[in-house]
């Protein structure tokens, strides 16, 4: 509505007023500490600069890179630069520091591997599919912002529904049989969706969006819980940072992924085509004249078949897409193996 109506810059400041109510409630609501400066001492300051400055070069190299064509791009290769001496800053201070700013060795239990693994795939459906449904409805159907929202509005439905009923859930649903579940369901949305056509518009998402809204709410909340009970207590707060931390690179390698992908299967599907065009073919002849004598030139009558080559070639690529998506969030199911059931006395956690 806001780019609709005002710029899209607004869109930006929708935040504003939400923290600022949290802020006051985190006054109001916390009880006064003093503050313990020897934490500035013993502060992984190299870890700290290495997180910022890894996860946030990799971050703009994945989301931007295919844009820049890669490293043709003199900014792209800074940025890979700026990577690698972030992690090996992050690497020092998993080595050296006392307290490092992340315990990443908690990655070597087999089952916050598996938790982090699959925030991996919740993170590639979730950001996925918010960046591949938009493009589709403003290149094939021709949708705005607004009606593009609303068809985006599906997914949080099944949040604001299940919301109220998830504590219970969590202490009565077997955590491999929800994140099982989940994750499924969340596959099936992706597979809902591998049959579009050049005539559909947004009333075909509802029913995919529907099913991601649940099958993300139930993967997402149970996982939250996973990630604190398989860590100790203590480390709790870090395990919460990677999951975190791996769920937006889900998100970032998606994008990353999907923008090749739909360049190459585009190309596939566009020559595929053509391939199938005889210039000698009367059908096509007769199709092209058609064309000519509605259109005025010849030239028209081309571009035009150009057009509905290059249509149709997007439709097959959005279909391969959703198809990959799909694929990819099955194979991690079989990692709810590895979860361990969650404490009965362990109370809703929200990261």
């Amino acid at each position: 509505w806001l780019t609709e109506n005002l710029s899209w810059h607004y869109a930006f400041f929708v935040n504003v007023p939400v923290c600022a109510l949290l802020l006051a409630l985190l006054f109001i609501g916390l009880p006064h500490e003093k503050p313990d400066w020897v934490y500035l001492r013993e502060a992984d300051w190299a870890g700290i600069a290495g997180m910022i400055l890894g996860l946030g070069g990799l971050t703009i190299v994945l989301e931007e890179g295919h844009r820049e064509e890669w490293f043709d791009s003199t900014l792209i290769v800074q940025l890979t630069l700026m990577t690698v001496v972030g992690f090996a800053l992050l690497t020092y201070g998993q080595l050296y520091a006392r307290k490092p700013v992340l315990k990443l060795r908690l990655m070597l239990s087999r089952q916050f591997a598996s938790v982090v693994v699959m925030a991996l795939a919740l993170g590639m459906v979730m950001y996925g599919s918010t960046y591949v449904i938009p493009q589709f409805l403003a290149i094939i159907s021709d949708y705005n912002a607004l009606q593009t929202g609303l068809v985006i509005f599906w997914m949080g439905v099944p949040a604001f529904l299940l919301m109220p009923v998830l504590p219970f859930m969590i202490r009565r649903i077997h955590i491999r049989i929800a994140v099982g579940a989940g994750m499924f369901i969340m596959a099936l949305s992706c597979f809902v969706s591998i049959n579009l056509t050049a005539e559909s518009g947004g009333a075909v998402f509802t029913e995919s969006q529907f099913l991601r809204g649940i099958g993300m709410i139930l993967t997402m909340m149970f996982l939250n819980q996973a990630t604190v009970a398989s860590v100790a207590k203590e480390d709790a707060g870090d395990a919460s940072g990677i999951f975190n931390a791996a769920r937006n690179l889900g998100g970032s390698f998606a994008l990353a992924g999907l923008a090749s992908f739909q360049d190459q299967r585009l190309w596939h599907h566009s020559r595929r085509m053509e391939e199938t065009l005889n210039a000698n073919s009367p059908r096509l002849q007769e199709y092209l004249d058609g064309m000519t004598a509605s259109l005025g030139s010849p030239q028209a009558a081309l571009e035009m078949l150009s057009g509905i080559i290059q249509r149709d070639a997007f439709v097959m690529t959005y279909n391969d897409v959703f198809f990959a998506m799909g694929a990819i969030t099955l194979v991690t199911v079989p990692l709810v193996l590895f979860l361990k059931p969650l404490p009965k006395n362990l109370s809703l956690s929200m990261h």
